[in-house]
């Protein structure tokens, strides 16, 4: 395979023959766009772009449609919701507004990376038996920032909670279960 960009002339194509060339290309281990090309690793770290500058693509739907981690949803694409938050080197982030040229060597936690190993994180856990979910669209976001939260703040208030999510709509439960499940996680976490 040829790694002659110029041969390609990304800048001209239309979106959907630009989105099956990235595909092609893709499988190969190789991510073009712009001028730019990313290497990808297993464990989800971008690797430096060897020429041009400036990667179209958000983190979000990078991770989504081309690595296969369906688990972050996009909501509103204009960082509004959280349905998208991914943890970036320990701190929350909207993946739908962040490129994938700025995840750039950067240690990327989607859903999928909260509990590796297929037995559920205490946080999922919690919302699971406290009902903290209802259509789950805003989950992974809301799990995301809540493993996040409890980092930093392990013995939250409810006031902290609802601070901490602030950036996380649910249009479904009216946050009560959402707090009430970040207490029980916490609580498990302090035990």
């Amino acid at each position: 395979m040829t790694r002659n960009l110029a041969k390609y002339k990304l800048w001209s194509l239309r979106r959907p023959e630009l989105k099956s060339l990235l595909t092609r290309l893709f499988v190969h281990g190789l991510f073009v766009t712009q001028g730019s090309y990313f290497e990808h690793s297993a464990d989800c770290k971008w690797k430096s772009p060897r020429k041009g500058s400036g990667c179209a693509l958000a983190t979000g739907p990078f991770s989504r449609d081309d690595l296969g981690l369906t688990g972050t949803k996009i909501g509103c694409d204009t960082s509004q919701c959280g349905a998208c938050v991914v943890s970036m080197d320990g701190k929350t982030i909207k993946s739908c507004t962040c490129l994938a040229v700025q995840a750039n060597g950067s240690d990327i936690t989607t859903i999928e990376g909260v509990a590796p190993d297929g037995v559920l994180d205490p946080v999922q856990e919690a919302f699971w038996d406290n009902h903290g979910l209802q259509c789950g669209y805003c989950t992974a976001g809301m799990i995301i920032t809540t493993v996040e939260l409890l980092k930093k703040n392990p013995n939250p208030s409810d006031d902290e909670v609802r601070e901490g999510l602030k950036g996380n709509i649910c249009r479904c439960t009216g946050y009560q279960n959402i707090v009430k499940s970040v207490q029980a996680a916490a609580k498990v976490n302090r035990s």
